[in-house]
């Protein structure tokens, strides 16, 4: 509908003007194109039928929210035309906007509906409440605590700031916006993302590698990419269900979870398939693997980060991701692989905060590891496998139960026995300390107990005391989340040499780096030093040619200056040794 025209002389003469044809009847012809906006729709005015005034646009208008209400209508010029339109997108799936568009929009929209006696105009509603700033404080002028928004996007970048704020919190929660938040997000998110990208770039240029039909189908390739296409398919179908049910940040906190596992777990304990593999099948398999799980990664972030889930598509595939389906779940989720590596990563976890705790760095081996986890089941071999390397343990035992490398005792609550026993709370404490283990053990699952101090029987409460465990035999006991895991942490002269020799590698690609040597060039390779020094360095010269592509190696007492580009003397564990390299 037009304006209310009025009588600019005779109060009270109003017309409503509901057409252009009724507009034209009045004012005449209106011309081609004619705009029915303000200042164009001032211009018209025509005689008053009463007095002879002029009739002319009253500058009153319905309150601005009726206009935002009538947004489904009028962006269809409905119900004048494009009726087919307007039915398929009335109502909408969903709309959103702030809190305090709740008796706004909101409101509007549902009451002229309602009013035009039709359905809700929207199916869902997704609210936004406020951003505070980082003390919790609603921002405002007067207090000077507004973020521009130009400021924070020229700082941190358009996608890092959405990320922030989409994997922080839900959207119907207030949040703080702390600059350094939006950092340390981006860092763990977009940071591990782009060098995982550079890692696979740099080996698959040097390789040669690009898609291929011909490439190793999932059935046969290794475990290790079974178990990432397995996960990312389950991610797939994770997204894609909490964002059908608008859980925005539950979705795309599983995408970051699987970000860092891309990268801190498949990517490192693959990264010998990528460079100087002689198994042209398990190379080509490792790149597929890698570049369709960073594709399929491009498309989920798609909607929450656009120019990043771009830039990555286009690097990838040429392609726009905008111009791509959103993934779908192919089915191919292999449920009990994916748990068997998730015991795996819990072991490594358990196993390497035992290390730390004894200070032996992970290059140095060690015999074994004891380890119980919940259902009691061992991994496949392929998979024990992983956990032997990521640990740098010979053996991985399993156990039905953490008796025998675990003790349990326990530690009495006075500030809980107190209240409850008086004078008798030390007498509690004491029946308490005594408890065997499988009464312990009771407790710990839940089950609440009995004890008997001075002759009357009392029930155990949760709190009453705290189960504590304590490693047996001399091992390095850590549990967490039903999983125990015990390092055996002696050494002996072997496991030693083995040690030597790994530093060794980790010192020799640290001189090939500073050499300026590409990832695929071969060295001849010399080491020279103490009797322990040249034992290992011989002992393991098979293992340290093909770690750091030597074609020859030179195990000598003294290493001469000649003929080598780049040298330098290392100290291993206290050992004095010289390393030299040339380009062969």
């Amino acid at each position: 509908p037009l304006p209310v025209w009025s009588c600019e002389r005779c109060t009270g003469r109003h017309e409503w003007i509901s057409s252009f044809a009724e507009l034209a009847e009045k004012v005449g012809p209106l011309p081609e194109g004619f705009d029915p906006h303000r200042p164009y729709v001032d211009e018209l005015t025509w005689p008053c039928a009463a007095c002879g005034g002029t009739m002319r646009r009253a500058p009153e208008v319905v309150d601005a929210w009726f206009d935002s209400g009538a947004m489904p209508y009028a962006q269809w010029h409905h119900p004048f035309e494009h009726g087919e339109e307007f039915a398929r997108h009335f109502p909408a799936d969903f709309i959103c906007e702030g809190l305090d568009q709740t008796r706004g929009w909101f409101y509007s929209l549902l009451a002229i509906s309602t009013l035009l006696d039709r359905e809700p105009s929207y199916r869902h509603v997704v609210v936004n409440d406020l951003i505070l700033d980082a003390d919790g404080q609603k921002m405002s002028k007067s207090r000077g605590n507004v973020v521009d928004p130009w400021d924070a996007i020229r700082e941190h970048g358009a996608d890092a700031v959405r990320w922030y704020l989409i994997t922080v919190s839900n959207p119907w929660v207030a949040k703080r916006y702390e600059p350094a938040g939006v950092a340390e997000s981006a860092r763990r998110t977009f940071d591990t993302l782009f060098n995982t990208y550079r890692f696979f770039r740099m080996y698959a240029e040097a390789d040669r590698w690009s898609p291929a039909g011909d490439d190793p189908d999932l059935a046969y390739r290794p475990v290790l990419d079974r178990w990432l296409m397995s996960r990312l398919d389950t991610l797939v179908a994770d997204v894609a269900r909490e964002l059908d049910a608008y859980q925005i940040t539950r979705a795309y906190r599983a995408v970051g979870e699987f970000v860092d596992e891309l990268s801190n777990w498949y990517v490192r304990r693959g990264r010998s398939r990528f460079w100087g593999n002689l198994d042209q099948s398990d190379a080509r398999a490792a790149f597929r693997t890698l570049h369709d799980a960073l594709s399929t990664l491009a498309l989920l972030l798609a909607p929450a980060v656009p120019f990043t889930a771009d830039w990555l598509h286009r690097a990838l595939t040429g392609r726009s991701v905008h111009l791509e389906r959103f993934p779908e779940s192919t089915g191919r989720q292999d449920a009990a692989l994916e748990a068997e590596m998730a015991a795996a990563r819990a072991i490594v976890s358990l196993g390497r905060a035992a290390r730390e705790e004894v200070g032996i760095r992970v290059r140095q081996p060690l015999r074994a590891v004891h380890a119980v986890v919940p259902d009691g089941a061992e991994p496949r071999p392929e998979v024990l496998e992983l956990i032997r390397d990521e640990l740098n343990i010979k053996q991985v035992r399993f156990l039905a139960s953490t008796e025998g490398i675990v003790q349990l005792s326990g530690r009495p609550s006075f500030r809980a026995l107190g209240p409850r026993f008086g004078k008798r709370t030390e007498a509690a404490a004491a029946v308490i300390r005594a408890l065997p283990r499988e009464r312990l053990e009771s407790y710990r699952a839940g089950g609440a107990g009995t004890i008997e101090v001075d002759g009357e029987s009392a029930t155990l409460k949760p709190g009453d005391l705290e189960v504590v465990e304590a490693s047996a035999s001399g091992l390095v006991v850590r549990s967490e989340d039903g999983f125990t895991v015990a390092l055996d942490h002696t050494m002996d002269d072997e496991l030693r040499a083995e040690g030597l020799a790994r530093e060794l590698v980790n010192r020799i690609q640290r001189l090939r780096k500073e050499a300026g040597l590409q990832v695929t060039d071969r060295i001849a390779l010399g080491i020279s030093g103490p009797d322990e020094v040249q034992r290992a360095a011989r002992s393991w010269g098979e293992f340290i040619a093909g770690e750091t592509l030597a074609v020859r190696l030179d195990v000598e007492g003294v290493v001469e200056d000649d003929g080598w580009t780049a040298r330098r003397e290392v100290e291993v564990d206290g050992v004095p040794a010289t390393i030299a390299l040339a380009r062969a």
